[in-house]
């Protein structure tokens, strides 16, 4: 096991440390604030393992967790404390199906997450956190189908940890997410979550999309294939009723890529939504120009003048009726 932290260290302030004759100036009151609030986010850790104390911890910690950089390692090295989190996800475990979540224990539990995604951020965390699974006590709230606010809220926080954890490109996370069925559970949140969840599922599945491991998955069959296409579609469809300009462009980013493989490239030819194809989203993409070049790339790639790089029989229609 890693050494703890001396201590929690403050994050420098924006613009750099304060001058030597503003520390003069103020003596020793600013040092001691700081110490006293770095033993302060160290003994709210430490409360994390006492059943009684934890609520009000685990707020404190998730309101306060920006402000102290070595507050990661701290929680993964305390003893006790990541088993604390994890059982106080498993808790509402029960209450997920039939779903019977109140705001409260979701509020709880997410603030939970947020330091787990904490965890996850970290350089010196993040593959501990990977290596011991821990993201896979989040799925069951990704699995879960009730639009009610409190599950909405607890889905969008899981999507934050993973989000987290895709955020570096690292083909080690990459492999890890889709030997657990990441994918279906994003695809399944990018249909029915809120703008906001559906927005960060479907940057997952970018950033999934954006390395070759997790490109040769996706196109490994049809069935895969076919499956992000169709959601992809219908994320576009639903668009031109509730338009997102954040939203769309990581639709459009997953369609560009998916163009880089030459079966999706042939397949998105007659798959790729015809709002994409004409001005439908001229509006909407007016202040954006990189995703306006996104697109005409994407478009360039699946045009109908494009020179075929497959042999007759090699593409997805191909693999569907084999």
């Amino acid at each position: 096991m890693a050494n703890l932290p001396q201590s929690l260290s403050m994050n420098p302030p924006f613009g750099g440390g304060p001058s030597a004759s503003s520390q003069s100036a103020v003596g020793g009151a600013g040092a001691n604030k700081d110490r006293n609030k770095m033993a302060s986010a160290e003994n709210l850790v430490l409360e994390l393992s006492n059943p009684e104390l934890r609520e009000n911890a685990l707020l404190e910690l998730s309101k306060n967790k920006e402000l102290f950089q070595d507050l990661a390692p701290y929680v993964w090295n305390s003893f006790g404390t990541i088993a604390a989190l994890i059982q106080e996800i498993v808790s509402i475990y029960p209450v997920l199906s039939p779903p019977n979540l109140t705001p409260a224990q979701s509020n709880r539990v997410c603030n939970a997450l947020a330091l787990l995604q904490c965890v996850a951020s970290h350089p010196d965390t993040r593959m501990l956190f990977l290596n011991a699974h821990i993201p896979l006590y989040l799925y069951p709230f990704l699995n879960t189908t009730s639009k009610t606010r409190p599950f909405e809220y607890l889905r969008l926080t899981s999507l934050g940890v993973i989000g987290a954890l895709v955020k570096v490109d690292d083909t080690e996370v990459i492999s890890f997410l889709l030997s657990t069925e990441i994918i279906p559970l994003c695809l399944r949140t990018m249909e029915m979550g809120s703008e906001l969840s559906k927005t960060v599922a479907t940057f997952i599945v970018q950033k999934i999309l954006l390395d070759d491991v997790g490109l040769d998955y996706i196109c490994t069959t049809a069935e895969r294939f076919f499956a992000v296409g169709r959601v992809l579609g219908n994320m576009v469809a639903a668009l031109t009723e509730q338009p997102s300009s954040r939203l769309l462009k990581h639709i459009i980013r997953c369609y560009l890529r998916l163009s880089d493989n030459p079966r999706a490239c042939d397949a998105l030819r007659s798959c790729l939504p015809d709002m994409l194809r004409d001005a439908t989203f001229s509006s909407c993409l007016r202040e954006d120009p990189t995703t306006r070049r996104w697109l005409q790339q994407l478009l360039h790639n699946v045009g109908v003048n494009r020179v075929p790089t497959l042999q007759a029989g090699a593409g997805f229609d191909h693999m569907l009726v084999s």
